[in-house]
């Protein structure tokens, strides 16, 4: 029995890594998320808990984030801008072919642009 109780939770704590999420986008122009200008590019974004880490190359930044279902799936990927004009700053990001969306921060989206998956 004690055998059985530590294969479940053997098996929970490798479902729960599942859960966390790798991504890539492609930035056409540059943007900033949690304060750090972004350059043009490809990223890989991963999302571990609360948080999304977004890579390109030694570039490394960590921004608080969150997954959302949304009631129907993206057709492409796309990264949502808020403040297009003015201070370009990533809002979300849409995961194409999945109804998944990653939020970062409190802006509104009003752009967006088409980025790779």
């Amino acid at each position: 029995m004690k055998k059985l109780v530590v294969m479940f939770a053997t098996l929970a704590i490798a479902v729960a890594s599942a859960a966390d999420r790798t991504y890539h986008i492609t930035l056409i122009d540059p943007a900033s998320v949690n304060g750090t200008q972004l350059k043009p590019g490809d990223y890989k974004v991963q999302v571990e808990g609360d948080r999304a880490i977004l890579k390109k190359g030694k570039t490394v930044i960590e921004a608080p984030a969150r997954i959302q279902t949304a009631d129907h799936k993206f057709n492409s990927t796309i990264v949502a801008i808020a403040n297009p004009s003015s201070h370009p700053t990533i809002s979300e990001i849409r995961i194409g072919g999945t109804n998944t969306r990653i939020v970062f921060g409190g802006g509104t989206p009003t752009g967006g642009v088409s980025a790779g998956q």
